[in-house]
């Protein structure tokens, strides 16, 4: 694997041989000698058609025996049987090497993309770079790699060709040699603006795409049903696809007119040249096969240059960004041990998480999210973080959880500072279920399972179905715990939100974390249902410690100590009851949502 990613390393076109050399040795020199042999044969049908044709006027003339034509027959015949094996030969040793490099070299790309930093997840520039080169590795990788092969293929070809060209007319082929050259840097100029012009209309054609999830997709049939804003959106959905197509356009007939234009003069030229070797043929410089031959190979010398050329090298353009993309990927900062299994000592006791004056800004921003929090977090109780969105209660999260440490001031566990707990103990200490959980089309008991990775244990996969009050939907899926959720499979279920959000939180009951933290995963749920959760979550949590995030007061009630964060530290804290009679700002938020409810 460190073989195939390097850190810290400027990715060059040579490294699209490199990777699938390293992956798959075998298959990648196979395919590389491939090209080369259909690059040389070229030149050489040149030397066994003229051979095939000069014998065979010999023998109608009278000038050689039958028996001298089996030699280039049979040669001629074999060039057009490796064609055709050929083709079945290098589509098998394509598709064993694209297996091998999927499995190896995708692989290695997940890996370190899950090892990023969190704060590259939430930038949206970094982002936008890990969505592009994660988004097909392989048929990037595979198709630099291609690219590579098709060019040294033409250079091979064209000057074979020029060779034989020059060994029986040298003028000749200096002109093809001085049309080529303006050729060649034209082809990279159209290549380069062929691919600004798709970074341009990229831009348009994401945001063309989300709208037409939006008047396509599964998860918005209802609203716009009920909205019917169809209409709207797809003319918002047009207008971002026609920019996108028509910055396409301008450039694709800038392209073809070159192209066109060029090809046009090449093929005058050519044909100017096939004339004239009509001079040495009249005056028996070269026979009739190999004017023939010649002829034949100069009009294909004229599209490798022209069209052949120009579209492996406007590819190309693309493949060195992507290389470049593929540098800045490698080159973000990780997380150490981000891709460790929960690994907590035996001997580990929870006592206490302290937060000492601790401030708190993402990166690449100016305003603090944490303005000196200092807070206390005592074993085997309930806490309840409630305040204003932007308070800073997800971000405290974050900390604990170890997804970012540029903070200021000290958050202890213990008495030792987190940032000298390895990933793995914080994930062993911790187990999160977030407001934005995931949902995994997978089966059931899988969902559940994936809490504790280390184990497999059914009966608390049971005890986790029973405690949120999913016996009833597992009585009526069609195989039990072992239905596939999500319509990706023949015979998957889909859920409600709310049976969506009870899976995730027995994912977390499942989990043998120390601390069990709610990020207001209950969104999906009415009020009496989400205090209901949050007092059997309580229950079954007894001897451990868990953090509640909650923005309905009514659930927090059953915490024993609500800790009111405002302004990046905190406000209040305290009991219910304790915190109305203050009358401070827990008190006026209650007051506020009590009011709906009358």
């Amino acid at each position: 694997m460190d073989k195939i990613i390097l850190k810290n390393k400027t990715y060059k076109l040579i490294d699209f041989i490199k990777i699938p050399f390293v992956i798959c040795p075998f298959y990648t020199l196979a395919e590389i000698i491939n090209k080369v042999l259909q690059a040389l044969i070229s030149p050489i049908q040149v030397l066994i058609i003229a051979n095939f044709i000069d014998t065979a006027i010999d023998i109608f003339n009278g000038q050689a025996e039958k028996i001298s034509i089996y030699l280039p027959l049979s040669l001629l015949m074999l060039i057009v049987a490796y064609s055709y094996l050929n083709e079945h030969l290098i589509n098998f040793v394509n598709l064993k090497l694209r297996m091998r490099i999927t499995t190896i070299y995708k692989k290695a790309i997940i890996e370190n993309r899950a090892k990023l930093q969190y704060q590259h997840i939430e930038n949206n520039d970094t982002w936008d770079l890990i969505s592009r080169t994660c988004g097909d590795p392989v048929e990037r990788l595979i198709e630099g790699f291609v690219n590579l092969l098709n060019i040294s293929n033409i250079v091979i070809r064209v000057v074979s060709i020029l060779f034989i060209l020059m060994t029986q007319v040298l003028w000749a082929g200096v002109v093809i040699i001085a049309i080529s050259v303006p050729l060649f840097f034209l082809s990279i100029k159209a290549g380069k603006d062929a691919y600004e012009a798709s970074k341009e209309a990229e831009k348009h054609k994401r945001r063309a795409s989300y709208l037409n999830n939006v008047l396509l997709g599964r998860d918005s049939v209802e609203e716009r049903t009920l909205f019917n804003y169809t209409d709207g959106v797809s003319n918002k959905w047009y207008e971002k696809y026609e920019a996108a197509r028509k910055i396409v356009l301008k450039v694709d007939l800038k392209y073809y007119v070159k192209m066109k234009g060029s090809s046009i003069i090449t093929l005058f030229i050519s044909l100017c040249i096939i004339a004239v070797l009509l001079i040495p043929l009249s005056n028996g410089r070269i026979t009739i096969g190999m004017f023939i031959g010649l002829v034949n190979k100069t009009l294909e010398l004229v599209h490798a240059m022209s069209w052949e050329l120009m579209e492996v090298m406007n590819k190309l353009v693309k493949n060195k960004e992507f290389l470049r993309d593929l540098t800045a990927f490698f080159g973000l900062s990780e997380t150490e041990g981000a891709l460790d299994l929960p690994c907590v000592t035996k001997d580990f006791k929870f006592e206490n998480i302290e937060f000492k004056n601790v401030y708190f800004k993402y990166p690449g921003t100016e305003n603090y999210i944490l303005k000196g929090l200092s807070m206390l977090l005592q074993k085997n109780l309930h806490y309840a973080f409630v305040g204003i969105n932007g308070a800073g209660k997800t971000t405290i999260t974050k900390l604990l959880t170890g997804m970012y440490d540029n903070f200021e001031g000290e958050i202890l566990i213990n008495g030792k500072s987190i940032r000298n707990y390895s990933q793995a103990e914080l994930k062993g200490i911790f187990s999160v279920v977030h407001q934005d959980f995931a949902k995994y089309y997978i089966t059931l008991k899988d969902n559940i399972a994936l809490g504790d990775i280390l184990k497999f244990d059914k009966q608390s996969i049971y005890e986790a179905i029973s405690l949120m009050d999913l016996d009833n939907l597992i009585d009526s899926l069609p195989d039990g715990i072992n239905t596939y959720l999500g319509k990706i499979t023949e015979n998957g279920v889909d859920l409600s939100g709310g049976q969506w959000q009870r899976i995730a939180i027995a994912r977390n009951l499942y989990s043998s974390s120390l601390i069990r933290i709610l990020d207001e995963p209950t969104a999906a749920l009415d009020p009496v249902a989400e205090s209901n959760i949050y007092e059997m979550f309580s229950k079954v949590s007894n001897g451990k410690s868990t953090i509640f995030i909650t923005h309905r007061l009514g659930a927090a009630r059953i915490a024993d100590e609500i800790i009111v964060i405002d302004g990046g530290k905190v406000k209040e804290k305290g009991r219910h009851e304790n915190l109305l009679e203050k009358g401070g700002v827990y008190a006026q938020m209650f007051e506020s949502q009590r009011s709906w409810y009358q």
